[in-house]
């Protein structure tokens, strides 16, 4: 399915961009996130209207991008949360909005957090690369790092730890969506295609 994007999602594109995604990544993730809309005729008509305004602002203010995502490109950013004790997961999360006030006060950098591209809060401790949008010709990516009360003392092997433990629940999340979808699409073909109604032998 082509869809889209209302905004930047990282490692598949930007805001006001036409991509190609899974039927039911789409129906299941990013229309109800609002992160992208359905590329009809409609849509693309009005991308095609907003185009030559939009390629206007993004010349205007390339420059002063550039300029920022070589200020805060390459920023450690370091946030603690709290876990139960030995544990990897933390009882809350951290958002973007999270990470953009984390930005501000570690660079002086104020910034909207729609334009740190997470796609799902952070819920694990650990070391995330994590990409900054600042335009459609400038991007940065700051290294976010979550910690506990416990501090940094050994974080290298719990950020380890809990990596391995947040890709398998994100290969357990794919695999559900990719069974919603062909779920969702047999359903799709019973209504397109409807069973013929089974006569009854006649009664004598």
């Amino acid at each position: 399915m082509k869809v889209i994007l209302e905004q930047t999602v990282q490692k598949l594109g930007k805001a006001g961009q036409v991509v190609s995604v899974a039927d039911g990544f789409a129906r299941n993730f990013l229309f109800p996130k609002g992160l992208a809309r359905v590329a009809d005729k409609a849509g693309l008509a009005r991308l095609e209207r907003e185009g030559e305004k939009v390629a206007a602002e993004i010349e205007k203010t390339k420059d002063s991008a550039l300029k920022t995502a070589d200020k805060i490109g390459g920023t450690t950013i370091r946030l603690t949360g709290q876990t139960a004790k030995g544990a990897t997961k933390l009882f809350g999360a951290v958002t973007s909005a999270d990470i953009a006030a984390a930005i501000k006060s570690e660079t002086g950098v104020d910034l909207d957090k729609k334009a740190i591209a997470l796609l799902h809060p952070i819920k694990r401790l650990g070391v995330y690369d994590v990409m900054v949008d600042l335009h459609r010709d400038a991007d940065a990516t700051v290294r976010v790092e979550v910690a506990n009360e416990e501090g940094w003392l050994g974080f290298d092997e719990v950020a380890t730890a809990a990596r391995a433990e947040e890709e398998e629940e994100e290969e357990e999340e794919a695999v559900a969506v990719e069974e919603a979808a062909a779920v969702e699409g047999t359903l799709d073909a019973e209504v397109d295609n409807p069973a013929a109604p089974v006569e009854e032998a006649p009664t004598e």
